[in-house]
C-alpha cells in the first residue's frame, strides 16, 4: 500500500501525496519526520455505509495508492451496526487531527500515527484494550507496544511498514562479496563494491543522518529509551557504530546527490548504486525491474552485543474521546481491524506492499510468501523495532541532528551521542511528569 506508488514525490524525502510511509517518520528520523506532513483542508471527501444506527465519521490520511479509498470506503458500506461515513482528509493530517480532537466536531474513529503520548495523558482518545484483548497477542509486538500506555491499548494497529537493506546479487556475486551480516562487513563491501560508474551503498543524499534513525543503535544491541523510561544509547557501542557511518562518509563509498533519496528505489534500479537503504514499499518497482538480481536484508548488527535491526511503523486506528457514540465508535473499530481480517490482509497487501499488523495474517498473506517479500516479514517479526511512545519530536531531532554532524563533519562520536543524550533525558523527564 504506499511505499512504492506513482503518486509519491521521488525528489526528496518529503512527499506530496502522503502514502503510508510517512508513519515511519516516527520510527525512522527527522527525514521521515518530514514526511509526516500530509493532509489538511477540511474538504475531506466522504463516503460510507447506508447501515442502521448511530452516524460515526471515519477520517483517513490521503495514500498516494490508486484503490486505497475505494477499500475503505467498501469496508465502511459493509458495516451495519451504524451509518459510517468515511472522509479522505488531503494537506497535513497530522495538525489537523490534532486540531480536531480539541472539538465535538472532530472524527468518531479515526487513523493515526500514534496515537502520541499527548493525546493518550490527555484523555483525547479512549482505551480499546477490551476489543484487541483476545487477539494481542497476534498482533506484532513492535507496533503494538508504542500504542499502549500503562497496560492499556489506545490504538490498534493497521498495516507494518518497514525499511531494509536491498543489495544486487550480481555486483556481489562479480566482486565476491557475501551478503554483509555485520557493521564492519557493510563498511568493507561498499567500498570494496564503489567503481567509478557505481557506489557501493545509498542511504539517502545527506548519508544516512536523516532515515536510520535509531537502527544504528539498536543493532548495536542498544534502545533509544529504556523499560524504565532513562535514555539508552550514551553507550560506547553507539560511539563505535556511528563512527562506521562516518568511515562510509569518508571513504567515498556513498552515493550522495542522487535524483530521488532513499524513499525511491531509481538510484538501484538504474545501476547507480550496488546496495540502498529504502522500504518495502520499493520491493514490487525493484522486482519489476530487476527479476530475481536483488535481495533484502536487515541493517547488519555491530558489536558484540549487538543484534540486526530493521525499523517498523504502523498507523493505528483509534476512537476519539468527544465522540458522541463512543461505544459504536469502539465496536467499528474493533470489527474492521480484529473481526474482519480478510479486509486487513486486503488492505495490507492489495494496494501496494505493506505487513499486516498481525502475525498470523503475514504469515498466511499469499503475496508475502515467497523470495524477498517473505524475507521483509521474517525480519520484520525478528528484528523489528519501533520509536517507543516517550520518543518525542524534539529527542527524534536532537539525535538526526548529532547523526549529521558525525557522518558528513566527521565530529566526535561521544560529544554528540552525549549533548544528544541530555536533550533526550530532558524530555523523558518532561513526559514523565506529565505522566
Amino acid at each position: 500500500m504506499t511505499m512504492t506508488e506513482p503518486t509519491r514525490d521521488t525528489t526528496g524525502s518529503h512527499p506530496t501525496l502522503l502514502p503510508r510511509r510517512r508513519l515511519l517518520a516516527a520510527a525512522g528520523g527527522a527525514a521521515l519526520a518530514g514526511a509526516l506532513a500530509a493532509c489538511g483542508s477540511n474538504n475531506g471527501r466522504g463516503g460510507g455505509s447506508s447501515g442502521s444506527g448511530p452516524a460515526l465519521s471515519q477520517w483517513y490520511h490521503q495514500y498516494g495508492e490508486a484503490g486505497t479509498e475505494q477499500a475503505v470506503e467498501r469496508y465502511a458500506a459493509a458495516y451495519r451496526q451504524a451509518r459510517v461515513t468515511v472522509q479522505w482528509r488531503p494537506g497535513d493530517y497530522d495538525t489537523q487531527t490534532a486540531a480536531a480532537l480539541l472539538t465535538a466536531d472532530g472524527p468518531d474513529v479515526f487513523e493515526v500515527n500514534g496515537p502520541t503520548l499527548d493525546q493518550i495523558q490527555g484523555g483525547q482518545v479512549v482505551d480499546l484494550t477490551d476489543g484487541i484483548k483476545d487477539v494481542e497477542h497476534d498482533f506484532n509486538p513492535a507496533v503494538l507496544g508504542p500504542k499502549t500506555y500503562r497496560g492499556r491499548v489506545y490504538g490498534i494497529p493497521q498495516t507494518i511498514d518497514t525499511q531494509l537493506l536491498y543489495y544486487r546479487k550480481s555486483l556481489l556475486a562479480k566482486a565476491k562479496i557475501s551478503p554483509p551480516q555485520t557493521l564492519d562487513e557493510l563498511v568493507a563491501a561498499a567500498a570494496k563494491l564503489t567503481t567509478k560508474d557505481v557506489k557501493g551503498l545509498f542511504l539517502g543524499n545527506d548519508g544516512g543522518a536523516g532515515v536510520l534513525g535509531g537502527t544504528p543503535l539498536y543493532a548495536a544491541g542498544l534502545q533509544l529509551v529504556t523499560p524504565d523510561g532513562t535514555v539508552g544509547f550514551d553507550s560506547p557501542a553507539a560511539y563505535a557504530a556511528l563512527g562506521k557511518l562516518h568511515t562510509l562518509y569518508a571513504e567515498r563509498s556513498l552515493l550522495l546527490g542522487a535524483p530521488a533519496d532513499w524513499s525511491d528505489p531509481s538510484a538501484f534500479t538504474q545501476g547507480l548504486t550496488a546496495m540502498q537503504w529504502s522500504g518495502l514499499w520499493a520491493l514490487p518497482q525493484i522486482s519489476t525491474a530487476l527479476g530475481d538480481d536483488f535481495g533484502v536484508l536487515p541493517f547488519p548488527a555491530d558489536g558484540a552485543h549487538g543484534t540486526p535491526a530493521v525499523p517498523v511503523g504502523a498507523y493505528a486506528s483509534a476512537v476519539s474521546a468527544r465522540s458522541k457514540h463512543v461505544a459504536a465508535a469502539k465496536e467499528f473499530a474493533t470489527w474492521l481491524w480484529v473481526e474482519r481480517i480478510d479486509y486487513q490482509e486486503d488492505f495490507a497487501t492489495s494496494y501496494g506492499l505493506h505487513i499486516p499488523a498481525r502475525i498470523s495474517l503475514a504469515e498466511r498473506a499469499a503475496k508475502l510468501r515467497d523470495g524477498a517479500a517473505a524475507d521483509a516479514v521474517r525480519f520484520a517479526t525478528r528484528y523489528g523495532h519501533a520509536d517507543p511512545l516517550l520518543w518525542t519530536p524534539k529527542s527524534r531531532s536532537a539525535l538526526q541532528d548529532a547523526y549529521s554532524r558525525i557522518i558528513k563533519d566527521g565530529a566526535d562520536p561521544a560529544g554528540q551521542v552525549k549533548a544528544a543524550a541530555g536533550v533526550v533525558a530532558a524530555e523523558l523527564a518532561r513526559v514523565r511528569k506529565n505522566g
